[in-house]
């Protein structure tokens, strides 16, 4: 007998991953479920249509045409992998742990948001303007993730695989949390089953870089070699020391850095990309000055408008 097509989970097609679920409301009458389908749909994460992910190098790879959106999908995607095969372990080395659900829900969320602060031409963008603030990307992101989208996701209640227990409720905190890679001196009041799942997000091998790496290589047309992601993630888990890759998964581990390094040395750094970043810097901060003269975290609406 043929099963029921879900109505409570869509596709999006992707020439990465194939097809990426999310979350949508479920079709009962009078029904006003806040799904993953919101936060997608949000002006913050559509802005990131408009933000290239590769911010120099698509004029040397002409087909690198990508976003920051379709970068963010892939990494909720893996991410979402990534979740629902570390949490037996997860579960195994700390007592007290929510359910799958919020737990795959809360990655998704985090992946899906964790470049939702980027401005125009990114990285660069870090460097020679958010700089000046003390900030970067994942600082902007975090307020964003507060102030502009921490209602939306408060009101989630599911993931692909299932619904949060009723106790539970994403706490927007805990996804501002994940994302930042520097060192939080206030982590221990944090628990410790999400301080374990933050390297999944901002470590050595991640479902952020495990996208931007399979699809920046394929969108510029650069053979990077065998990266055998589905290897990575089974031989991942979460140990009392953290997170974890077993022996079996080390050559695995070693292809993926490879073809890292690879797109570093011949797509990021390309010295015709790093000399378009250069005649950028002369004119960079006398047209920031001329269009956007502000701390981003004190004009959030203007700064949704600021893109490529």
């Amino acid at each position: 007998m043929t099963e029921p097509i879900p109505h409570d989970v869509s596709l999006i097609a992707d020439p990465i991953h194939h097809y990426i679920q999310f979350t949508v409301p479920r079709s009962s009458p009078g029904s006003n479920e806040i799904t993953e389908k919101d936060l997608i749909d949000s002006p913050w994460l559509q802005r990131l249509r408009y933000i290239y992910q590769l911010q120099s190098a698509r004029w040397v790879y002409p087909s690198a045409e990508h976003s920051r959106f379709q970068h963010s999908l892939g990494a909720m995607h893996l991410a979402g992998q990534y979740a629902k095969h570390v949490y037996p372990s997860l579960a195994q080395t700390v007592r007290y742990v929510p359910s799958l659900p919020y737990v795959e829900a809360l990655l998704r969320i985090t992946a899906l948001l964790h470049d939702v602060g980027h401005g125009p031409f990114c990285h660069f963008f870090d460097h020679h303007f958010l700089h000046q603030y003390g900030l970067s990307h994942e600082h902007v992101s975090q307020a964003i993730i507060r102030h502009e989208v921490g209602h939306l996701i408060k009101q989630v209640r599911r993931s692909p695989s299932g619904t949060l227990a009723d106790h539970e409720i994403l706490d927007p905190e805990y996804v501002a949390f994940l994302i930042l890679k520097e060192p939080d001196k206030q982590n221990r009041r944090y628990p410790r089953w999400l301080q374990l799942l933050r390297p999944l997000i901002g470590g050595l091998f991640t479902a952020d870089n495990f996208d931007y790496v399979l699809r920046d290589s394929y969108m510029c047309g650069v053979a990077i070699g065998p990266v055998d992601i589905p290897r990575l993630i089974h031989y991942t888990l979460i140990t009392p020391k953290g997170l974890t890759i077993h022996k079996n998964g080390l050559p695995a581990l070693q292809m993926f850095l490879n073809a890292r390094l690879y797109l570093y040395a011949n797509v990021y750094y390309h010295r015709t990309s790093r000399a378009i970043d250069l005649h950028l810097l002369e004119i960079f901060h006398e047209t920031m000055e001329c269009i956007f003269p502000y701390n981003p975290l004190h004009h959030m609406q203007r700064y949704l408008r600021l893109t490529d």
